[in-house]
Formats: structure tokens, sequence, C-alpha cells
């Protein structure tokens, strides 16, 4: 899901012809199984069947695309139909276009030539990266010969196309991790890679390429541009996997080394991958893995209620030391504490945004009109914007103040901000805008200055569309480090849309009978708030309220390091 503001899903070019174009991987949206569901059990390979004899020119061509989900001995079985000439330049791993299931289904050829009418679903590019498609068909063109009294496939484009029941099984979801600029947290980068080649595509994407455009600048990578991987393959032992690197790698100082060891273990970690030994000219080098801050969110609910602020983790409160009475003194509308609990950014009714301190200060920040809830990021910065003005977002920080920091967002077409949501590792920002006729969720990379090692912030990075929102957003969160919760109305209908950071979307019906108005995360699932002071949790399909009387559900970005 890598669309650029302004750009179309340009799947023509994202996978491109032997000869002169490409498959397409643009389409409408349609419902279906969530590709990126999380699967169990043993892993699944597909043994689709070659090209049969005396099969016919459509027969072959479907054979040929539905040979697309046997990724084995690299996709032999489907370069078994192509014409000896373009077997070995023909190109899978070029990108894959999704399809909805049963749509492969072969014209009838004209002068040698078979015709695929598809509309994609999705698209995933030659680097692994998502990207959900916009709307409208392609046609792919094959041309046939005959090879020893048998058609094949002469001309084809280069990447395959999948169906989309079977797309999650021969593609997964892995995180390629990087650092936050402060080398404080590890930000994930989400790829689709063949569970084939996961290893090996997750070590070439972190070693040898660069972050997804939208994180350029946001994130940092130890990895050198002089220090290559070596191998086309990534050997494993009991879980441990040997990655070969480049010599340059032996003048590097021992703590980027072993930065190196903590990207790529915790990226290969998501392949199933415990332990990761990195080597040069096949000789172990000394490497330890650094410590990284967790973003992980525990503990109860934190709430305002009659009896203050606080943790509500059964029926009684516990307060904040010194921070809970200045969010109270506030008179809070909306709160987000930040990861030390020293700090909240704070709507007071007044429509003011406000900091509250442990030290029982309350610092007025921003009075501007028609400003949305404010978020605090991991460094202590709290970012408030007005809603009908999209470039004006500023970062508020000790003696700081930086403004228009959402240019980019302005520059795109946004109009209205309807709400935002920073992760917890401060290095991504989403918001729910509204542009034209549509109301999307946005991603941008945040920028920051780190020549003082303040990481104050200068600019979100240019936005790409993660989906698309139906109704208005009242609210929104992240659950976690890759997926981002929203929570819009319709007229009496609450929804909650979370969408998964280079992946799909789900949505789930609130409570019944209840309107929402806050979704904050528990800590394995969302908390919703309802207009009458309910709090709910989610138990399996289901919604349960577990107390009343809540005023108020804070967002909490982080848990104190012990």
């Amino acid at each position: 899901m890598r669309r650029l503001i302004g750009t179309v899903l340009a799947i023509l070019g994202i996978l491109v012809l032997s000869a002169c174009a490409g498959l397409p991987v643009s389409g409408p949206v349609t419902a279906g199984r969530p590709v990126d569901e999380v699967r169990t059990g043993p892993e699944v390979r597909f043994f689709p069947d070659g090209p049969q004899p005396g099969a016919t020119q459509e027969e072959i061509v479907e054979g040929f695309l539905l040979a697309g989900s046997g990724s084995s001995a690299d996709w032999a079985t489907a370069r078994s139909f192509l014409a000896p000439a373009i077997q070995s330049s023909w190109d899978p791993s070029a990108g894959v276009a999704v399809v909805p299931t049963g749509e492969i289904v072969a014209q009838p050829a004209v002068d040698d030539t078979v015709k695929v009418i598809l509309a994609p679903v999705a698209s995933v590019d030659a680097t692994g990266r998502y990207e959900p498609a916009l709307g409208g068909t392609a046609t792919l063109a094959f041309e046939l010969i005959q090879v020893a009294g048998q058609w094949r496939i002469s001309k084809a484009p280069d990447g395959i196309v999948l169906d989309e029941s079977v797309f999650g099984t021969v593609f997964h979801r892995y995180s390629v991790m990087y650092f936050d600029t402060s080398w404080t947290y590890l930000v994930p980068d989400e790829r689709w890679f063949p569970t084939t080649s996961a290893a090996v595509r997750i070590t070439t994407a972190l070693v040898d390429e660069q972050p997804s455009d939208w994180l350029a600048g946001a994130v940092s990578t130890a990895f050198t541009d002089d220090v290559t991987s070596v191998y086309s393959s990534v050997p494993q032992s009991a879980g441990t996997a040997q990655v070969e690197l480049s010599a340059e790698a032996l003048a590097l100082q021992q703590l980027t080394i072993d930065r190196m060891a903590t990207q790529l273990e915790a990226s290969l970690a998501t392949a199933g991958i415990t332990e990761v030994e990195l080597t040069v000219d096949g000789v172990p080098i000394a490497a330890t893995p650094v410590q990284t801050r967790s973003t992980a969110v525990t503990g109860g609910p934190l709430v305002l209620t009659d009896e203050g602020f606080g943790f509500l983790p059964g029926s009684e409160l516990t307060p904040i030391g010194g921070l809970s009475g200045a969010v109270v003194r506030s008179n809070p509308v909306a709160v987000q504490v930040g990861p030390d609990q020293e700090s909240a950014a704070v709507r007071s009714a007044d429509g003011s945004v406000a900091r509250a301190d442990v030290t029982d200060d309350v610092v007025v920040l921003d009075t501007r009109s028609g400003l949305r809830d404010p978020v605090i990021d991991a460094r202590g910065y709290v970012w408030s914007i007005p809603a009908r003005s999209p470039a004006a977002l500023t970062a508020f920080g000790p003696g700081i103040e930086s403004p228009l920091l959402s240019q980019s967002w302005a520059a795109a077409g946004a109009t209205d901000v309807q709400a935002m949501s920073i992760s917890r590792d401060g290095a991504r920002m989403a918001g729910v805008v509204r542009i034209g006729d549509r109301t999307e969720l946005w991603l941008s990379g945040v920028i920051r200055d780190e020549s003082d090692n303040r990481g104050v912030p200068a600019r979100l990075g240019e936005p790409i569309v993660a989906g698309t929102i139906a109704g208005e957003a009242v609210s929104m969160v992240w659950t976690d480090d890759v997926t981002v919760a929203v929570v819009t109305r319709s007229g009496t209908e609450t929804e909650i849309v979370e969408q998964v950071v280079g992946g799909t979307s789900s949505t789930i019906a609130g409570p019944a009978g209840a309107s929402i108005t806050t979704v904050a995360t528990a800590t394995s699932s969302i908390r919703l708030r309802s207009d009458d002071g309910g709090l709910y949790v989610r138990g399996g399909a289901n919604w349960l309220q577990t107390t009343e009387g809540i005023s108020l559900l804070a967002v909490q970005q982080g848990t104190p390091q012990q």
C-alpha cells in the first residue's frame, strides 16, 4: 500500500511485460477473507498442474496464470507453460496481482493471442510492498506459438496473478525492522514475500535495499551502503540463520554491528527464525543484539471518573502521582498519556490544548479554534491541529513550538483532519482526512531534527493512503505497532475499522445500542467508551461492558521502563 497521494495505483508500472507491458494491479476492492489473516499449523504449498498434451491456447494461458500459486523451484511449473526462449527471462518476482476468486478466465484466442480481463483487489510490488487497488480493470495479452506440436506462451508479463483465496497462503506478511531516529525503538516496515523464500527476501530487503519511500527520513538503519549480503540464500540450522555479509562489515564499530544483528534478528523472527549469526567469509563475527524499548501497553483502563483520574484495573481507581491531579484540573474532554506517564496531552472543555505534567502543572499550549484531540509522542512532544487547517499541525515541547508540520497533507489535497494518532515509537503519524468527496486513512513518516538529540519534529513526510473510511471518524488509536483502529459513525451506526499498515482492513460493528466516542488500547485488544459512560472490551465476536460511570477514556502511549 504505497500509493503516494495524487497518483493512481500503477500496477502497469509495477509489473513489467517481458516485451513492453505488465500485469495490472488495479481494480475494485471487494469483500473477502483478509489476505493477511493469521494462519496457524503446518506450512501449505501448492503444486499446480503443468501443461497437458493437446491443451488449447486458452487452457495454456489459464494454466500458466493458475500456476502462479506454485512457488517451488522458482515457479518451475509456471515456466513450463512458456516457450524456451522466455523461460529463463520471465521474472515471477516482479510483482503480484491479487484477483477475486474465479476471475482467471481466458477469452477465445484471436490470431494466436489470448486475452484475460482482470479486476485486481490488491497488488504487491517487487520489494514486497502491498497496496490495495483503487478500481477499474485491465487486459492482459499473451502471444502463443507451437513448440513440438504443443502450444506455449511466447510473450507474457513478468510477475504473477494469484486468486485472493490462495494469496495469503503463498505469500505471508513479514516485518522488516528499522530503528527510530533515536535508536530506541524498532519500527516495522511490512512486506509480503513468498513463504518459500521469506528468509532471503527479508534479509535482502533489510541489508541491500531501502525502507519504504513513506518512511524515508523517519527511520534509521545500521546497515551502511557499502555492506551487502553475499549469498542468495540464508542457511538455517536449528532455528539459527547464517547471514553472510561482505568484508566491509569488519571495519564497522561494534555498536553498529550489534544494531545490525538487532534488526536482522527481529526481522527474521517474523519468519520463525529465533537466532541470527553474522559471518564474513564463513567466519562468525561477534554481535550482541542491543536492548530496545517495548511499545506494549499494560495494566487496566486509564479513565476519568467522579473519583478522579487514574487506572481502573478493578473497582478501585489508582491515580498517577502528580499527573492525575493536573489532568483533573485541566477540565479534560480528551487525554493521551506519554509512555513514561510523566506528561499528558489534553484537550480541555473550552477547546484549548494543554500539557499536564507530573509536577502537577497545566500549561496551555494551543488556543486556536476547532482543535482536534491532541497526541503526545515518545519524546514528549504534544501535537495539535485545527480540523479545517490541514497544513497547521504544530508540535509543542519545552521552549519549542514547531508549526506547519503537515504541509505535505495540505499539498496532497486534504481539506479536513477528522482524527490523528501517532505510533508509540514516534516514527509514524496516522490521520483520517477528507479529500474531495472521500474520507481516507493516511500515513506519514515523522521527520525529526536529531542534531541536538532532542528529536524536535521537523515535518511529516509525503502521505500514503492506507485505506478508505465510511462515515465520520470520531476517534482513532494505534492498537499495536502495525494496526490502526478508527471509530466511525454514520447516523446512529458505529463501526470500528482496523487497518493493518501494509495490509488489509477489517470492519466490525460497535456494541449494540451504544454510541461510541473513544477508542483506546487494551493489553490484547481495544477498549471503547460510549456516550453514556459505559466501558466496553471485545470478547471474541462480542462486546462486553465492564463498567459504567466513565467520564473519559484516555489513550496510553506505552508503559514506563522498569
